[in-house]
Formats: C-alpha cells, sequence, structure tokens
C-alpha cells in the first residue's frame, strides 16, 4: 500500500516515500555544514515514518490530529541515536526536554516520556518497512552544553529541511529562493565600491584606509575568533564588512552575519550594506520588519520573507535578541535557521552590550559555533568587553586575535575629543552650565532627570529626547536638531542614552552623567563627530548628579569611578580595558542569572538536556514592556485600523512609528484609570490624549522609574 505524506488543494498526493527522501537529502545537504551529513540523511528519512499508519490517513482527510513523530522517534532510538529521536520527537510541536530513562512514565512531556508511551502501544501502529540509514560515530563531546547546541543545530537541519520539502511539493514548482548573488560577486562589488577611497585625501581619511587595508589583509587568516576594536569614526561598518566578504571567500564560508544591538543601527547599516551589494542580497530580521502577505506580487519583497525564515541570504542582519532567543530556543520556528549560522562570518557588532546577566551563556554560544560548527566571530566595538576568559572556559583552544593590533596608535589617530571631569553637579548648576553654550547635548541615565534638566533649559532653541516620545515624534525632533546645527543656530538637547545608539549628530560639546564607560564613549561619538574642529575645542564633560543612581547601572557605575580613579582618560585603550576588568570582578559568577549553562551542563531537577525548560528561561531582554500607540498625526488613522480590529501585519509595523514601550505597572496604572483601550494583553491605544505632550511624550505620573529603556 501507498502512504501518503501531504495532498495538494488539486488533490495531488505526495507519497511518504517522496517527502521522506526529498527531506533526507536537504537534510544530509544542511547538515554537512558541520560535518553530520551521514546523521542529517537519518533525521529526514525517520521523522515522518509515523505517516504510515491508518490513522493519519484519514487525517488528511479531516480526521483527528495524531501522533506521527514518535514512530520515526522510536527507530531512531532502536539505532541508539537518543539525540536524533528527539530531534524527530519535536519536529512540530518544539523540541522537549531529553527527560530521564529511570524516572519518566510513559506519555510524561519529555522524549523519555514519549518513546516509553510508544514502547507501551501508546501511538498508532505504523507500516514502514525500510531501513533508515547508518549515521556513523557520535561525537566525543566532553560538555554536555556543547552537545546540546549539536542537537538544536541537528533539530534546525530537520525542520527547515521539512518545511522547504512540503513547500515545493505545495507550490507544485521550484521554491522562490536563491535568487541571489554569490559572494565572490559581492566580494567584487565591494572592491569596485571601496577602490576610489585609497590611498585618501585628507589625514582622516588615509587613517580610514589603513584600517580598512589591514582588515583586507587579515581575511587572508583561518577561521577563528576575532576582536576589532576601532574608535569611532574609523570607518568600522565598511571594514568588518570587507573583513567578513574576503575570509568567507578564502575559507569557503556561506554567509555573514551581523548581529547589532538596536534596530535603529540596523536599519542604518543594512541601507548601506544594500548600496554597496545589491537590495537583494541582504536580509533585515528583526521586530520592525514585517512581510505581509498581500505585499507579496513584488519579487524582492518575497525572496526577504522567505530568507527571513530561514537566514539562507548571503548578508543577514539581526538583533541580537532575535540571535541568541533563537540559539537557545526550542520553537521550530524559531530554530530552523540555526544550522545556516553554521559555516558563517558572524560579526557582533558592539559586542560591549551584551547583557552581563546572560554574559556566560552568550560567550559559550559564540564560543562553540567557532570551535565545532566551522563559523569565524568577529567582536567588533570601540570599546571591547573582556571575554577570554570566558571563551576558555568553553573552548579552551580558542584566542582572540585583534585585527588591527595597533589599537593604541588608532585612537590617538582618530582623537576627536577632550575629555573633561565636571565632578558633582546639581541639576541647577548643570542647567547654568548647558545654558552658556549655543549648542550642546546633555545626556542623562534616566527620562525623569532628562524631563527635569529640559524644564530648566530657556524655552528658545532646547530640545528633550526620551523614549516616553513615539519614534516618529522622535526622528522629526531629530530632523529639527540637525537642521539647527548645520545652520549654526542655539540648540541644547537634553537626552536620554538613546542617542547614544548609532543617532548621527554632531555637537561641539557634549555633557554626559556618568555611567558605564562604554556609554561615556558612545556619547563623545555625538561630539565634534564629522572631525571638523579640534580636539582640544571639542569638551566631552562627565559628571555626577545629585539624582539616585539607577538600579541597573550601580555596577557599571562603580566599575567606571574605578577605571577613571587617578584621572585617567576616559578615551583612552587601557582605561577601557580596566573598566572591563573591573565590571567583570563586581559582577563576579552572576553571568548567567538563570543558570542556562549549569542546567544544559548538570541537567535540571534531574531532566538531563532541558531544551524546552532552557527555552522558558532564557529571555534576553528581562524586563517585559508594554506599547501604548499615541492616536496623533498620521498615526490616528493606523490607531483607529487597530481599535476596528480590521488592521494587518503591515498595520502593526506602521504602528510601531506611534508606540511606546512603557513597564507593565505604568501600563495597569494607565489601564486601571481609563487613559487606554486595550488592543492584545500587553497593548493599548492612548484615548486621554492630554497625557501626551508635544514636548515630553508620554506622562510619567505613573512610571515606576526604576530602570530604563533606550
Amino acid at each position: 500500500m501507498m502512504y501518503d505524506a501531504h495532498i495538494r488543494e488539486d488533490g495531488t498526493k505526495q507519497t511518504v516515500e517522496e517527502h521522506l527522501e526529498g527531506t533526507a537529502e536537504r537534510c544530509a545537504s544542511f547538515a554537512a555544514a558541520f560535518g553530520e551529513e551521514q546523521r542529517g540523511k537519518l533525521l529526514g528519512y525517520a521523522h515522518d515514518i509515523g505517516k504510515t499508519s491508518q490513522e493519519f490517513q484519514k487525517r488528511l482527510l479531516g480526521g483527528p490530529k495524531v501522533d506521527h513523530a514518535t514512530a520515526g522517534a522510536l527507530e531512531c532510538s532502536k539505532m541508539r541515536e537518543d539525540l536524533a529521536a528527539c530531534c524527530v520527537v519535536g519536529h512540530h510541536g518544539g523540541l522537549p526536554d531529553f527527560g530521564n530513562p529511570k524516572t519518566d512514565y510513559p506519555g510524561a512531556p519529555t522524549c523519555i516520556g514519549r518513546l516509553k508511551k510508544g514502547l507501551t502501544g501508546g501511538i498508532p501502529v505504523y507500516h514502514w518497512e525500510g531501513r533508515l540509514p547508518a549515521p556513523g560515530r557520535l561525537p566525543a563531546f566532553q560538555d554536555r552544553f556543547t552537545l546540546s547546541l549539536w542537537t538544536r543545530m541537528l533539530y534546525s537541519c530537520l525542520v527547515d529541511s521539512d518545511y522547504l520539502d512540503t513547500e515545493a511539493f505545495m507550490a507544485d514548482g521550484p521554491c522562490h529562493r536563491r535568487g541571489y548573488d554569490s559572494l565572490p560577486v559581492l566580494l567584487d562589488r565591494l572592491n569596485a565600491y571601496i577602490e576610489p577611497w585609497f590611498p585618501g585625501k585628507t589625514e582622516l581619511n588615509r587613517n580610514r584606509c589603513q584600517i580598512l587595508a589591514q582588515c583586507l589583509e587579515a581575511a587572508e587568516q583561518p577561521r577563528g575568533v576575532y576582536s576589532l576594536t576601532v574608535p569611532t569614526g574609523g570607518g568600522k561598518t565598511v571594514s568588518s564588512l570587507a573583513f567578513a566578504l574576503k575570509h568567507a571567500v578564502e575559507n569557503g564560508l556561506d554567509r555573514v552575519i551581523y548581529v547589532i544591538p538596536y534596530t535603529s543601527i540596523i536599519e542604518q547599516n543594512a541601507a548601506v550594506f544594500r548600496n554597496i551589494l545589491g537590495e537583494n542580497n541582504v536580509v533585515e530580521h528583526h521586530s520592525g520588519v514585517q512581510f505581509d502577505n498581500e505585499e507579496e506580487t513584488n519579487k524582492n519583497n518575497l525572496f526577504q520573507r522567505l530568507a527571513s525564515e530561514n537566514w539562507d541570504a548571503p548578508v543577514i542582519v539581526t538583533t541580537a535578541v532575535q540571535f541568541f532567543e533563537s540559539l537557545y530556543s526550542n520553537r521550530s520556528s524559531q530554530c530552523r535557521k540555526l544550522h545556516n549560522i553554521a559555516n558563517s562570518v558572524i560579526i557582533f557588532d558592539e559586542a560591549q552590550m551584551l547583557p552581563t546577566c546572560h554574559l556566560k551563556p552568550c560567550v559559550g554560544a559564540i564560543a562553540n559555533l567557532a570551535a565545532h560548527f566551522r563559523s569565524t566571530v568577529v567582536l567588533c566595538t570601540a570599546t571591547q568587553p573582556v571575554l577570554s576568559d570566558l571563551f576558555q572556559q568553553f573552548c579552551p583552544e580558542l584566542q582572540i586575535k585583534e585585527l588591527c593590533p595597533q589599537v593604541s596608535d588608532a585612537f590617538q589617530k582618530f582623537r576627536r575629543v577632550t575629555y573633561r571631569d565636571g565632578g558633582t553637579l546639581s541639576d541647577g548648576a548643570l542647567t547654568e552650565e548647558l545654558s552658556q553654550q549655543e549648542q550642546v547635548l546633555c545626556i542623562v541615565n534616566t527620562r525623569k532627570a532628562a524631563q527635569k534638566i529640559y524644564e530648566l533649559l530657556p524655552a528658545e532653541g532646547s530640545f528633550h529626547l526620551s523614549t516616553l516620545m513615539y519614534p516618529a515624534h522622535r526622528k522629526a525632533v531629530l530632523d529639527t536638531i540637525r537642521q539647527r546645527l548645520r545652520d549654526g543656530f542655539p540648540c541644547r538637547v537634553v537626552s536620554t542614552s538613546l542617542i547614544e545608539a548609532g543617532v548621527d549628530v554632531d555637537f561641539p560639546a557634549v555633557y554626559r552623567e556618568i555611567a558605564g564607560l562604554d556609554s561615556i564613549a558612545q556619547a563623545a561619538g555625538r561630539c565634534n563627530r564629522e572631525g571638523k574642529r579640534s580636539a582640544d575645542s571639542s569638551i566631552v564633560t562627565f559628571f555626577q548628579s545629585e539624582n539616585p543612581v539607577p538600579v541597573l547601572q550601580k555596577v557599571n557605575i562603580q566599575a567606571a569611578r574605578e577605571a577613571l580613579r587617578g584621572n585617567r582618560n576616559p578615551g583612552n585603550p587601557e582605561t577601557i580595558n580596566r573598566y572591563f576588568t573591573s565590571l567583570r570582578s563586581l559582577i563576579g559568577e552572576q553571568t548567567d542569572k538563570y543558570e542556562v549553562v549549569k542546567a544544559l551542563r548538570e541537567g535540571f531537577q534531574g531532566c538531563l538536556l532541558p531544551f524546552e525548560t532552557v527555552a522558558n528561561r532564557f529571555q534576553f531582554i528581562e524586563q517585559s514592556s508594554c506599547t501604548v500607540y499615541v492616536p496623533t498625526g498620521d498615526g490616528a488613522e493606523l490607531c483607529q485600523r487597530l481599535l476596528d480590529g480590521n488592521a494587518g501585519r503591515e498595520d502593526y509595523r506602521k504602528a510601531g512609528q506611534y508606540g511606546v514601550n512603557i513597564y507593565e505597572q505604568h501600563y495597569r496604572d494607565l489601564l486601571t484609570a481609563g487613559d487606554i483601550q486595550p488592543l492584545t494583553e500587553n497593548s493599548a491605544v492612548l484615548t486621554n490624549l492630554s497625557l501626551y505632550d508635544p514636548e515630553m511624550g508620554l506622562s510619567l505620573k505613573s512610571d515606576p522609574g526604576k530602570a530604563e529603556f533606550i
């Protein structure tokens, strides 16, 4: 008897045998990227064996759901391929906790529980008479943490190949994928783009060309872990891309993945990359990008949507949240892209932004990608964190090599500001100093502080920025600020740290409330940004306010004070190294707040390899937030569609430009007061428009002010 795996709307059938063969071929190809071609073939052949049951054949015709995954897992388990069995069991519902062979009961929500249920007759009888391919020896990993990542990589190969084979059948033809140029072609485009830059007509451009040339030369080195420590203004965006493309071509790697902390920087960098490499070769994948099905008549848009599902484009630009939460996820939709991280160049832009509470699991994943999955990693920043010891804990053989070794010389060549210690300043004293300057930027640690200082400044030429203003509002204010700076008009800006995140503004003077040393360096990047003034006349003043220190910044501020002791220069690489060394010392062992690494290495409450448990525990951004949409300007019509229930994904994406993220308690207080109308459990539309000030943004009247959104 022939058994069917899928039926198209026109009645055409795909047999189980055809689907298993197609999936196995793809899965083997994907797993070959990290040396597991045969095991990939095993997974592909095993995953839908359970569809050869009468119950599943009835399911295809509209019958009830049935367990078709456990059968293939049982066949894998008979070959002592228990981790392959775990992948097969979860290829639809998610990778489960592996479990405990001694204590798990039949039907327990673990791989072991599912296998025991199958062995006791708890699944439909399947009629498969084939033979699974032998996968070869299991890798001799000494660390279960590495074994867990290896398992998720295999799981990724399976679910992506399953999706793709099904997609190809249902589409009745080739999938609309792979419309990309090759990496050698992209490298040629980059070389043509940068050729006119050399040798550089100004001293600044000559220095940039020197860094670019060093990166191109270093690209011939083998795979590994590298750092790229380039001062602000050194051209690290193009230099890192040049290294990545040439290195990928030289070492036979498949793609370049940029991991960036902020969506604002992603959009800027992706625009640069598209300009150099072509629109279709660069895919953004983050919360600000959605691809609405109604708009997929555009071929490029279709490529972009499909590539965001499994990252099979040549250049991927994504957020750290998306990258790391996918690596620790157990869901098939998030995990299907993981195998395409193997055999890639991965650039971590602003590497110092990795959250300290998740530093250990993040570094553990990075180290293993380099050591066991044929990837090259680049830690790219002006303020290089101290991570060597953590890398050594996971992969002792790894050494971090600097692409531009003359770091101190580079920082001196690119020096554009002079730092000044302003001591302790009251709000009044700070306001007085700011008022004496025609054009100045002041960055403080909290939104409440930003509002207080702004209210004390002269009304003429003063501006306020914080994340209590929706993005479209902030953009309009920034456009005004940039124009006044160009025209030489008075322009005094008080902002939270949001303006440090790659925002292109150029002030003659900057004040920065003391924070982490990396934040002070980022603030300095907004001063004399274009290098048109002398460094001696471009003053960056760091100061201590009389306001309470935000809880989440106490350790960073303490480390900064330690690093600056003895009047050290905040812009000196040695001072930055002292800061990160001090920070790591103060943090101590608190680099894995939810004990993710421990759970994977030692098990959790008796459960071995707790994939699902870890996925639920690992949240890259800890503090949950809610969104309040503000129905003003062009956002009014969008918000009305949200309220009417007529909004699609594209409407929600556009509405994000009119959304303010606030803490859950603030949201609940607004809800209790009747000031917002809920849309979902954690989003609403503002109905009391008096709470949105055209200068300050959303009212802080209910904000607990424990930390800061940036």
